[in-house]
């Protein structure tokens, strides 16, 4: 920016002051007295069409009439006028003019309320600012005044921001700007809770913080898509798979307990035979080269990590001579590279023709501080190479997936190019959904590599793994992988309930739950979301409803109770929900049942239930506020033991209590 004549602005020797000098408390006399009164050493000339001298001054008619060009023209004028008077001053060659003008206009909701603006003005355009819901803030800008005192605007705009909070649930942020000197104001809008500014350019950024945190905030309730309902991993086949490698004392999985265990989490294999030694390999490689497949031969070690670094991959073998000639030559170069090496056999498997898969690497790691992540990127032989990978904390949703699929390189080549078509993206995204559950029901697997896997238009297939296994680590509290930075989806806490010839079931609120509460929500009438919220509810937003379907299952539970209606369809019967507070050492919970499941023994059972979860994560003390009024609540509350006790401080209120220790 140009700084040209700014001294002029800054540090005048002269200046011109337009507009009713000489009439008593007016902004131009106002202007002199403070000019005088400040000692101003330089001329001061007056112009006033109906005066001929002000205060001793001489005064003229018209900027034009001046006898020299000012360096300052201040101008307070009647906006008409402004334009006349500033095409006057550049005329005659003045340096700079300051408009004192008030009510020049508004533009997108700056408003202007001019220099003379005082508390009541400021107060009189805060108020409908503040219930416009069409703006999400209000910065409000003071320039103190001989006519406009700082600590009066202040008081002004923290009572008119009082006012408007009181009772609502949505507060619009205010931000506060006083240029210069200002401690009564800061104090003022201090005690209001207002964040005050010396610039108007901090106060936008701090708006901008909260407008970075609103962004993450949606970024991170955002409504994932779920996972498939028809997906149930047969969890007891792959902790027994696992189990059985553990009593055995191995280290890594044998390939046939690898596809197994990637079989139980419906990922696709390639079929294997693991065969002891060189005669019996040759003989599984015979019913696939009887249907006219090649094979393919792969060295089994548990001390040989990489097969490829030692030859111990051999492919499109065309008959019993070409395998048994494969394996002795993997033995021995096996025996001459890596001689402390223990060959257990090998794996035979029917070719399968890469044609235009795109290779990935896909599988689960253990980093120091985060504990288990998921690795995805681009596979093959040379993928420390090339180096293009990404993790991710599980548990993911297919959302998370393919976020994680998309901060690699490799994502491009899923997309169709030429005459290959797209790979199917949701396959891909649901094995790395099917790895994280994984990894939550199998704190034993301490690594896995899918490399490669492969995917294509019709779906993914892994063509070889590996899986490193040890004893799990005990956690410190709850329930869970002990290393999981975020707790996974707890399907253990999942209930049926038979009440009153009503079958019910009872889960774990999920993210996609947000429209089960809505529909719940809309069916409360007035009084009952009173009770539940303890005031009035007007709207529920994406925001809100995401802050009750969206947890940190290390930290709260919320468990919903479903009915299924004839066509299918879940309705929701009422949810209870506890947060436990950041030692894990009490929690706070809140309950709420629809009319029509009144009566049932429903929300004896929710609560009794969220007291059995908080018994297992250890913690100590159940509490709640319940509005004395809200009897039937207070009488489950009897019957569950907790002490009961009015709130001090507004004698509406029943704290209540559990401790848990001594139940």
């Amino acid at each position: 920016m140009s700084t040209y004549r700014f001294d002029k602005l800054l540090a005048p020797r002269s200046i011109a002051l337009v507009g009713a000098v000489a009439r008593p408390g007016s902004l131009g006399r106002s202007v002199l007295d403070s000019l005088r009164a400040a000692g101003f050493p330089g001329a001061i000339m007056p112009v006033q069409p109906d005066q001929v001298a002000v205060e001793g001054l001489p005064c003229v008619p018209r900027v034009a009439d001046l006898p020299a060009a000012p360096d300052l023209v201040l101008i307070a004028v009647p906006p008409p006028s402004v334009p006349e008077v500033v095409a006057q001053a550049a005329a005659i060659g003045a340096g700079a003019a300051v408009i004192l003008t008030a009510r020049l206009g508004s533009a997108g909701n700056p408003l202007d309320l001019g220099i003379e603006a005082a508390g009541p003005a400021f107060a009189a355009a805060l108020a409908p600012l503040l219930t416009d819901r069409s703006s999400d803030a209000v910065l409000a800008i003071h320039v103190p005044t001989v006519r406009s005192e700082a600590g009066a605007v202040a008081e002004a705009v923290a009572a008119t921001v009082k006012a408007a909070r009181a009772g609502q649930t949505r507060k619009k942020p205010v931000f506060a700007v006083t240029l210069g000197d200002a401690e009564a104001a800061r104090e003022t809008f201090a005690q209001a809770g207002i964040p005050h500014f010396t610039t108007d350019s901090e106060a936008i950024e701090g708006f901008l913080h909260l407008v970075r945190y609103r962004e993450a905030q949606d970024d991170l309730m955002r409504t994932p898509d779920s996972l498939p309902r028809d997906f149930s991993p047969d969890t007891a086949r792959a902790r027994s798979i696992v189990a059985g490698a553990l009593r055995q004392g191995a280290a890594w999985l044998d390939p046939v307990a690898v596809n197994g265990l990637l079989e139980a989490y419906g990922i696709p294999t390639v079929p294997i035979t693991l065969a002891p030694d060189t005669d019996a390999a040759a003989a599984a490689a015979w019913p696939i080269i009887a249907a006219g497949g090649t094979v393919a031969l792969k060295v089994v070690s548990p001390d040989i990590v990489h097969k490829s670094d030692i030859g111990g991959v051999h492919l499109d073998l065309t008959s019993e001579a070409d395998v048994a000639e494969a394996a002795r030559s993997i033995l021995a170069r096996a025996r001459r590279e890596r001689p402390d090496a223990r060959v257990t056999g090998f794996a035979v498997q029917p070719m399968v023709r890469r044609g235009q898969r795109r290779e990935l690497i896909a599988g689960l790691a253990e980093d120091a501080v985060f504990g288990p992540v998921v690795v995805f990127g681009r596979g093959g032989t040379a993928v420390e190479v090339i180096d293009d990978r990404a993790l991710g904390l599980p548990p993911l949703d297919l959302t998370l997936a393919r976020d994680l699929i998309a901060r690699t390189r490799v994502a491009r080549r899923l997309e169709a190019y030429r005459d290959v078509p797209a790979a199917d993206l949701g396959a891909v995204a649901l094995t790395l959904v099917k790895l994280s559950q994984l990894a939550a029901d199998l704190p034993q697997v301490r690594e896995l590599d899918i490399n490669p896997l492969l995917a294509d238009e019709t779906g993914v297939l892994a063509l070889d793994a590996r899986v490193r296994i040890g004893r799990a680590e005990r956690g410190a509290q709850g329930r869970g992988h002990p290393r999981f930075a975020i707790r996974p989806y707890p399907t253990e806490w999942v209930r049926t309930l038979n009440l009153k010839d009503r079958t019910v079931r009872v889960r774990p609120v999920r993210p996609e739950d947000e429209g089960l509460f809505l529909t719940f929500f809309k069916g409360l009438d007035p009084e009952d979301l009173r009770l539940r919220f303890f005031g009035p509810v007007r709207e529920f937003s994406h925001a809100f409803l995401a802050r009750l379907t969206q947890l940190d299952y290390a930290r709260a539970i919320a468990f919903v109770a479903t009915e299924i209606e004839p066509g299918g369809a879940e309705r929701m019967l009422g949810a209870v929900r506890l947060h436990a507070d950041a030692n894990h050492e009490s929690g706070e919970y809140a309950i709420a049942v629809g009319r029509d499941a009144r009566g049932t023994g429903l929300a004896f059972a929710l609560m009794r239930l969220m007291i059995d979860w908080a018994r297992s994560e250890g913690i100590g003390r159940v509490e709640g506020t319940v509005l004395a009024e809200n009897r039937p609540m207070l009488a489950v509350c009897r019957r569950l033991g907790f002490a009961q006790g009015r709130d001090p401080d507004d004698p509406g209120l029943v704290k209540v209590h559990l401790d848990l220790a001594a139940g």
